[in-house]
């Protein structure tokens, strides 16, 4: 008797998702709570995990959208397989005795020159003919891993005709085109994008802080903090800390549109932007503004940690009221970022670059850092706007302030 596994329900808003990988083979034994494929919604990846032990079926094949609830797979009864290790012969024997006994593999086998079902995929794309794939797989099955490996073969040369024939010069460089399936991460995000810009009044303000303080700051007391704390002393700590105390200041910049209302929050939940391996994720630090610096980088830490190895769950990316980024890691001069709906505003960070300013009455070279902020003028007037950035570089510029809250 077979069992379907189905597409769990995986929240309220996903009707749908997209099965990434299957970590198992069409015909492998999977034991009960073993994960079996990566499927993968507008918010976050998660693992399927096989319901029972048994032989799996593949029905849905890598790409597929699926609604909740459709069968993914079925799991047969059956046993695991033996070992595949053979009894050797006994180590007094001294002459080759003919036996019945098979090799490890069976060229007979059904298995041999059979791709799996995803290595089959990735054989079709390539436009290369499984039969001239030698497989590692067990009993000469091809893997995955061999079709990734796979290098279609060129034509055979034609013999040469003995007639003069015109050379062409061939055109340099390559010009091969990939097509990829755009992910649900990906066309949400694409999604969510279009909607801010369509459905905000978003302008963004600028303004540039020097990082001396911070970076003196930082160096005089990097080593001590870490060995206290466990944790480094990162340039983010300090922004979220001057953000939550600007937001007390300046509550509109914290709020956000909800039909016909204005909903202020007396809580600063700052989403936090991090590049993880399928797309930016936008994880949440809860009540930052009660959190001292080094747990707001412990927060920090947990959540990168988390997104680069897919593990954050949808609580962990939504409910936000303000999102920093920091385009400066990849070098980014200057930029407009854009709002995470339904937030009303987002701070840019940029690069660090020693740049020649006047300070008091003197040029002087300092590393300076561009910050921008973007906000939706239907809830943030100019003056608000302005004044929550000037009082953010304010507080960076003397960082004594966040620690007396001045």
């Amino acid at each position: 008797m077979s069992l379907e596994i189905k597409v769990p329900t995986v929240g309220e808003s996903i009707t749908e998702v997209t099965l990434a990988q299957w970590l198992k083979e069409d015909g492998d034994y999977v034991e009960m709570d073993e994960n079996i494929a990566e499927l993968e919604s507008d918010k976050a990846t998660f693992e399927l995990p096989a319901e029972k032990a048994g032989i799996l079926r593949i029905i849905a094949q890598e790409g597929d959208t699926l609604e909740i609830g459709a069968v993914v797979c079925t799991i047969e009864e059956g046993g695991a397989p033996a070992s595949d290790s053979k009894a050797e012969a006994p180590a007094a024997a001294t002459t080759p005795v003919a036996t019945t006994t098979e090799s490890s593999e069976n060229p007979d086998s059904y298995a041999a020159g059979t791709a799996s079902p995803a290595a089959a995929k990735i054989l079709r794309e390539k436009g290369i003919d499984p039969s001239t794939i030698k497989g590692t797989g067990k009993e000469g099955r091809i893997t995955k891993e061999d079709a990734e490996k796979a290098i279609a073969k060129p034509a055979a040369p034609k013999a040469a005709k003995a007639v003069a024939v015109e050379v062409v010069a061939p055109i340099a460089g390559a010009r091969n085109e990939r097509r990829e399936k755009m992910s649900s991460l990906r066309k949400t995000i694409a999604k969510r994008l279009v909607s801010v810009k369509n459905e905000t009044a978003m302008l963004t303000t600028f303004n540039e802080v020097n990082m001396q303080p911070i970076m003196d700051l930082r160096a005089k007391y990097k080593d001590i903090f870490k060995e206290k704390h466990g944790v480094g002393l990162g340039f983010m700590s300090f922004f979220t800390k001057a953000v939550t105390t600007a937001l007390r200041e300046w509550p509109a910049v914290n709020a956000r549109i909800e039909e016909n209302e204005i909903v202020y929050s007396d809580f600063a939940d700052i989403s936090i932007a991090v590049s993880a391996p399928k797309g930016l994720v936008v994880p949440v630090i809860r009540n930052a503004e009660s959190l001292s610096l080094q747990g707001i980088e412990k927060e920090i830490i947990a959540l990168a940690t988390k997104a680069r190895d897919n593990k954050l769950t949808i609580d962990e990316m939504t409910g936000g009221t303000f999102t920093i980024t920091n385009g400066g890691v990849f070098g980014s001069m200057m930029s407009t970022p854009i709002i995470n709906a339904p937030q009303s505003a987002i701070l840019g960070m940029h690069n660090i670059v020693q740049r020649p300013i006047a300070e008091n009455g003197q040029v002087v070279i300092r590393p300076m850092m561009y910050i921008a902020l973007s906000y939706d003028h239907r809830i943030i007037d100019g003056r608000e706007s302005v004044s929550f950035l000037v009082r953010v570089k304010q507080l960076l510029e003397d960082p004594a302030r966040l620690l007396l809250e001045v």
